[in-house]
């Protein structure tokens, strides 16, 4: 048996001002013919699948084209939800997927959420324990009057409770199935010790900032997303995260983009291979003053129709201010093929003198930024900054989850105002 493990499409991602749809269609097809070729027999999505909690319509329309398409090849389809999906989203198809070969599973689900794998002689061949994004409020009850490290070992626990009794159902299964076919569990979390991009959005659950890659049962593979950057957690090779397929942010663009290839016999994973995914659309990092960049430019060819752009993230340094910097670049890559995505001028300790040529933008800096230095500019505590910092963490993945509730209630909204006309027409309304 084969499974490949993917994760962090994020279809329907605007980069600054462009949209990711020709990318998204060549993995997409790409990831078909990989499928072919290895006569894959299942595929695990571990998360944000979508960008947003509200997708565009062209990238719902990408992922059911995807499945279209996947069905056809037999291929055994899993999908979690992620940070970045809305569960409602998801779960408005989740009846439909099913009768495509596909399980979706976006909120933690005892009735969904053991998939038994069946290989192509019909016999089982692993089983997997489909863990999506996990809130606080899937798996735990508040309580008044508990002190932050009391809640961040509350949460700690029930996720360690969720995984271990996912586990155990799965060995019952497995005897149950009389066979003992490999485990495999999913999850979308950041783990100690994972390393992250700029295009991570820094996943806090309640107060948890990461979650020890020892509390994981002893599953045969550990299937993760969240983290953009291909790796594998600890020393046993079996928890990965496989990146996002493209580049989702400037810093990302030096690395090799994958997906993992697992095989199995009847009993065991034998091999874990990272598949190379083609760079579909080329970005460059440029860093120095203007001369230097002015020197690296010539490594672009002459701009064409047959040439695809190279998309540039350009940081100038130096300590003159230049007014006319964006007509000066942009009068030396018009003949080429490339195209500026982002110019900034070099980040520095901002003085009076220099304030308004250097001050950076909100779409420069993250929420945790915008914090850390309105707080550097008070006259708060050094020892008070962490538990502030904490607390305005919180407040950010309570209002997120407070607008994804928002959107689930206007799309069952919707849903009933659509069944009442339907019933009005047949004189049956409610």
């Amino acid at each position: 048996m084969k499974i490949i493990h993917t994760s962090d499409w994020h279809l329907g991602q605007y980069f600054y001002t462009k949209n990711r749809l020709q990318e998204h269609l060549q993995f997409s097809d790409w990831l078909i013919n990989l499928i072919k070729e290895q006569r894959a027999d299942a595929l695990i999505v571990a998360g944000d699948v979508f960008d947003t909690a509200s997708p565009p319509s062209y990238a719902r329309e990408l992922y059911n084209r995807f499945v279209a398409q996947l069905q056809q090849t037999g291929c055994h389809l899993i999908v979690l939800a992620g940070n970045h999906d809305a569960v409602a989203t998801l779960n408005e198809s989740r009846e439909l997927m099913a009768c495509l070969n596909a399980d979706v599973i976006a909120r933690p689900d005892p009735a969904r959420d053991l998939i038994v794998l069946y290989n192509k002689q019909n016999q089982p061949g692993a089983i997997v324990c489909a863990v999506p994004f996990l809130r606080p409020r899937d798996i735990l009850e508040s309580q008044a009057g508990q002190s932050e490290a009391e809640k961040q070992l509350a949460l700690l626990t029930a996720i360690q409770s969720h995984y271990q009794s996912l586990y155990d159902r799965a060995v019952a299964k497995r005897t149950e199935l009389d066979t003992d076919v490999p485990i495999i569990m999913t999850g979308h979390l950041t783990t100690v010790g994972a390393k992250t991009s700029e295009s991570v959005r820094d996943i806090y659950i309640g107060t948890l900032d990461a979650f020890p890659a020892g509390a994981f049962p002893p599953a045969d593979y550990i299937a993760l997303g969240h983290i953009h950057r291909a790796q594998s957690i600890g020393d046993s090779g079996t928890i990965r995260y496989s990146g996002s397929p493209v580049p989702l942010s400037f810093d990302e663009s030096g690395q090799e983009k994958s997906v993992f290839l697992l095989t199995l016999d009847s009993n065991s994973i034998t091999a874990i291979d990272a598949v190379p995914v083609p760079c579909f659309q080329p970005m460059v990092c440029l860093k120095g003053d203007l001369d230097t960049i002015s020197q690296a430019f010539e490594q672009f060819p002459p701009r064409d129709e047959h040439t695809q752009p190279v998309w540039l993230d350009i940081e100038v340094a130096g300590r003159d201010y230049l007014p006319d910097i964006q007509k000066r670049i942009q009068a030396l890559t018009e003949p080429l093929a490339a195209e500026v995505i982002l110019l900034r001028r070099e980040r520095r300790q901002i003085t009076a003198d220099n304030s308004e040529a250097l001050r950076e933008t909100l779409n420069e800096l993250t929420p945790d930024d915008v914090f850390a230095r309105r707080l550097a500019l008070s006259d708060t505590e050094e020892e008070d900054i962490p538990r502030l910092t904490t607390l305005f963490r919180h407040v950010c993945e309570q209002v997120r989850d407070q607008a994804e509730s928002d959107s689930s209630e206007i799309s069952t909204g919707i849903s009933g105002k659509n069944n009442t006309r339907t019933d009005s027409r047949k004189g049956k309304s409610e």
